[in-house]
């Protein structure tokens, strides 16, 4: 009886992760679509191209040495190893804890939950260094990033391995649930360092200083995207729980999703509100903005807070995230989805926020954590984005940006007659 319960328990579980896995591989066409509405008509082409590609490359890089380095495992070329079930069993029954013990699901499917982890890091990056950078100077960062930076910073986190033998993150009270700063705070810092290199788009700030708005040409597409990405998200922040079969796992997912939720809602609204204070109307991408900042905070712990708790705090990052935009303008950072501010920003301040609701957690550890998170990714990225310029160049040339980059990446349009009046 015992026997047959438990394979019911490692069939749920298994299930669970990889329909968690599902919801978060579609928050790529949440991207895709997100970032195709906020970009020029003539770049649309090669931002959907990015992001299909960009996944593709993502699973295959993590699949041929990724996931060994950030677990210490082998290299998954001839495949996932398969989990023995009469070992499986055996080592179940010696435990003492019975059902309570740690996750339990095919190796295979935790295979697939973290390989859209990756693919979302690197989604970030993709929307801002949008509408100027060549497409296979991306794709060849993409190797690197989803290869080896990523996992590498991965291995300290969750891996649970020492940063370069010096100090281990865990040890420091270090604790990120579901990556608000694995995932999010390294691909914004990915995106920083391309954005820094590349510079700014032509036309967006003047001679003297003025920022200009470069309106989205589709957003419809954009709104469509951020309800997708949240959606996505409880398979993201849920899945991270590890599994269901169990009451108090059940419970947990239950209040997971829930805290997700009510993060995302907070934060659109609080973003809505700010957008209306400062600018004086309701900034529709300021409140897409939001609901995503809402949903990175929640995304270091969306397990201990109260759903109110979670509100207000999804409400901090609506608050952040606009502030954020205006800020990073100023200082002549051109990012044309928010993505630096969305990801980097409130990934930040949701790890600074853990303590609050974890015990477990320390402000220091946290601090540390985010430290070196963001120093090895922003560096990293920068040294690979550098080698891409000396090799290849990594920015299209002004003819190519003013007439879009869809022609001369892609070789086509993604609105032949809208663009060019056929």
């Amino acid at each position: 009886m015992e026997s047959n319960v438990f394979h019911l328990q490692y069939a749920i579980d298994t299930f669970y992760f990889l329909m968690c896995g599902a919801l978060v591989m579609w928050m790529a066409a949440g991207f895709a679509m997100l970032e195709s509405g906020l970009v020029r008509a003539k770049n649309t082409t090669e931002i959907l191209t990015k992001n299909v590609a960009l996944y593709a490359i993502a699973c295959t890089m993590y699949l041929v040495c990724g996931y060994a380095i950030m677990y210490d495992g082998t290299l998954l070329l001839s495949g996932i190893e398969q989990t023995d079930a009469a070992a499986v069993l055996g080592d179940f029954a010696s435990r003492e804890d019975g059902f309570e013990g740690g996750a339990i699901y095919s190796s295979a499917a935790d295979f697939f939950f973290q390989v859209v982890f990756v693919a979302t890091a690197m989604s970030i990056v993709s929307g801002a260094v949008a509408e100027r950078m060549k497409l296979w100077a991306f794709l060849a960062f993409a190797v690197v990033m989803t290869g080896v930076i990523y996992p590498l910073e991965g291995s300290w986190t969750w891996g649970g391995k020492d940063v370069f033998g010096l100090y281990n993150l865990g040890d420091l009270g270090f604790s990120d649930f579901a990556g608000s700063g694995i995932v999010h705070l390294a691909g914004a810092a990915a995106a920083l360092a391309g954005v820094l290199l590349l510079g700014a788009r032509k036309g967006k700030y003047g001679p003297k200083g003025e920022i200009r708005a470069i309106p989205g040409s589709n957003l419809p597409l954009a709104a469509l995207g951020t309800f997708i990405l949240w959606m996505g998200w409880f398979g993201f922040n849920g899945g991270s729980v590890l599994k269901l079969g169990d009451i108090a796992s059940a419970n947990s997912v239950a209040m997971v999703f829930l805290n997700t939720n009510a993060a995302a809602a907070g934060g659109a609204i609080a973003a809505l509100v700010t957008g209306r204070l400062l600018f004086g109307k309701a900034d529709l991408t300021m409140l897409l903005n939001g609901a995503i900042a809402g949903l990175v905070v929640i995304t270091a712990e969306p397990s201990t807070p109260s759903a109110l708790i979670a509100t207000l705090w999804g409400s901090l990052g609506g608050v952040a995230v606009v502030f954020s935009v205006i800020f990073l303008d100023k200082l002549r950072i051109d990012d044309p989805v928010g993505a630096i501010s969305a990801h980097g920003v409130c990934g930040l301040l949701g790890l600074m926020l853990v303590p609050v609701t974890n015990a477990d957690a320390t402000f220091s550890g946290q601090l540390i954590g985010a430290a070196t998170i963001f120093g090895w990714v922003f560096l990293a990225s920068l040294l690979t984005w550098g080698i891409i310029k000396a090799i290849m160049g990594v920015r299209v040339s002004e003819q190519d940006e003013y007439e879009g980059v869809d022609l001369s990446e892609c070789g086509m349009e993604a609105y032949p007659e809208f663009v060019t009046g056929k």
